[in-house]
């Protein structure tokens, strides 16, 4: 028999709670029964994105929910700034680019954090800018960027500011009003604890005045549609939602809520923490900024002479934690350890642990033990 640990940045645990939820009888979607799910859902949801503004729920990933904010704002040839960091970043200029805006790439090597002085220069460079696209965290590098920085220069300019956080939400601090974001985008199955399958976005008054003006295609994924059966006697989607995931979605934004958010951003910090603390001790070297804001994944360099792949395969198959490698251009050369959503102490122990006996079985030398130590004092020296 061997135990399976899900250890990486999305899909992550569901806890049992979420999992019966989904498993009671099927309700219809047009029913009052639905709208009290519905509502309560979208209550949820803005008490995370911390907003007082509208949010929409669409049957998608989270790459639905970027599309979404790209055809629902914008018209063909809008100029925009893309904000890259890395693989999440490089899908926000492949959506722009799919629908014919004119696009700035304003890209970084992947690993480092993203300068609000260097969208400051560009927006400067370039007034017809109509959107600037960020990532929250780039779940391709462990590394987070300051949304609060690049937001306050974004409404200064006058564009509109678009972000992905769909790694962050629920285990970073995101606050979408008062960082000034006009559509925040994010999904179910990272920090929110349920399974694939649902995007959100939270759209701010200027962001609504511009889909007034969008002329890019669109119909399942129309704020209008959404927006107009929101409103309706018995609020609801436009389309059939997957009312399982729904129902899901809601239990866990309730364990959320009598958590408390203050208390889970605390408990990734801390889970961060140790895990960051557990990879330095075995001597290896994080990727690029993967600092004491990576709180969701810590990216991991693969040692010299060792394939990463080789990593994630002998953690999975030999010893049941399922880790995540490397991306694109960096696949074979890091690992990623996911701690976002549903998981405590003893997550990370048996994980270090388990890349210990892997390190171990693969030739690398590090004193046995080292890494798991580390965590510990960190988990004794920061209760939660």
């Amino acid at each position: 028999m061997q135990k399976k640990y899900l250890m990486t940045p999305g899909p992550t645990p569901v806890p049992a709670e979420v999992l019966l939820a989904q498993a009671q009888p099927m309700i219809h979607h047009r029913a009052p029964g639905y709208s009290e799910v519905f509502v309560s859902v979208l209550d949820g949801l803005k008490h995370i994105f911390q907003t007082k503004n509208d949010v929409l729920v669409f049957s998608s990933s989270g790459t639905g929910a970027m599309e979404s904010a790209v055809i629902n704002l914008f018209s063909p040839g809008d100029k925009v700034l893309v904000v890259n960091i890395g693989n999440f970043g490089t899908r926000f200029v492949q959506i722009c680019e799919t629908y014919g805006l004119n696009v700035t790439n304003l890209a970084y090597e992947w690993g480092e954090r993203a300068k609000a002085s260097d969208v400051a220069k560009a927006l400067e460079e370039d007034k017809e800018i109509k959107g600037v696209f960020a990532t929250h965290s780039e779940t391709s590098t462990g590394v987070v960027n300051d949304i609060e920085a690049i937001g306050n220069v974004v409404k200064e300019m006058g564009a509109a500011f678009i972000v992905d956080t769909v790694s962050g939400l629920g285990a970073l601090e995101f606050k979408t009003d008062e960082w000034h974001v006009d559509v925040a985008v994010s999904g179910s199955q990272k920090a929110l604890m349920s399974p694939p399958g649902l995007g959100f976005v939270a759209i701010s008054k200027k962001a609504w005045d511009m889909v007034e003006k969008s002329t890019l295609p669109k119909f399942y994924f129309s704020y209008k549609k959404s927006l107009a059966a929101l409103q309706k006697t018995t609020p609801q989607n436009p389309f059939t939602p997957p009312v399982t995931l729904m129902k899901g979605l809601n239990e866990a934004l309730k364990m959320i809520k009598e958590e408390g958010l203050e208390n889970i951003i605390e408990r990734h910090r801390i889970l961060g923490k140790a895990a960051r603390a557990g990879v330095k001790a075995l001597g290896l070297d994080f990727f690029g900024a993967c600092d004491e804001t990576s709180n969701a994944v810590t990216a991991v360099k693969a040692p010299e002479g060792i394939d990463g792949k080789k990593i994630v395969n002998v953690m999975r198959e030999e010893f049941g934690i399922t880790i995540a490698g490397g991306q694109s251009k960096v696949a074979g050369k890091i690992f990623r350890l996911g701690h976002l959503g549903y998981y405590d102490k003893f997550d990370i122990l048996v994980t270090l642990s388990g890349l210990e006996m892997t390190l171990k079985e693969l030739g690398y030398s590090f004193e046995p033990g080292a890494g798991v130590s580390a965590a510990e004092k960190v988990f004794m020296e920061n209760p939660f």
